[in-house]
C-alpha cells in the first residue's frame, strides 16, 4: 500500500505541474489551451485517485485522523503531495511494519 501511495502522490504532483504549465500557456502566453485540455482531465482523475488511495492507505497504515486530514489537504496546493510523502516516509507513517505493530530488526 505504501508503494501505491507514493506512486499516486508523485503522479498527482507531476500532473499538477503539467496543468500549471498548460495554464501558463493558455492565460499568460495566450498561445492556446492544449496543455489545459490535455492535463486538466488527467490531473482531475489522478486527484480523485489520490484521495481514494490516501483513504485506503490511512486505514491500512493506521494513520491518525490528523495525519489523514493533512494527507488529504496536501492534494490541494501544487506539489504538496510530495512534501507530505517525504514527511510521512521520514516519520515512519508509510512503514507497513510500524502500522502492524511488528518489530523491525536493526540493520
Amino acid at each position: 500500500m505504501s508503494v501505491a501511495y507514493r506512486v499516486v502522490a508523485v503522479t498527482e504532483a507531476v500532473t499538477w505541474v503539467g496543468l500549471l504549465v498548460g495554464m501558463f500557456f493558455k492565460y499568460i502566453a495566450e498561445t492556446g489551451d492544449l496543455g489545459v485540455t490535455v492535463f486538466g482531465p488527467i490531473h482531475g482523475a489522478v486527484f480523485v485517485l489520490y484521495l481514494i488511495v490516501t483513504l485506503v492507505a490511512a486505514r491500512a497504515l493506521r494513520w491518525s485522523l490528523w495525519t489523514t486530514l493533512f494527507a488529504l489537504a496536501a492534494s490541494v496546493p501544487p506539489l504538496a503531495t510530495l512534501i507530505f510523502e517525504v514527511w510521512a516516509e521520514r516519520t515512519g507513517r508509510l512503514d507497513p511494519a510500524r502500522a502492524a505493530g511488528t518489530a523491525v530488526p536493526a540493520a
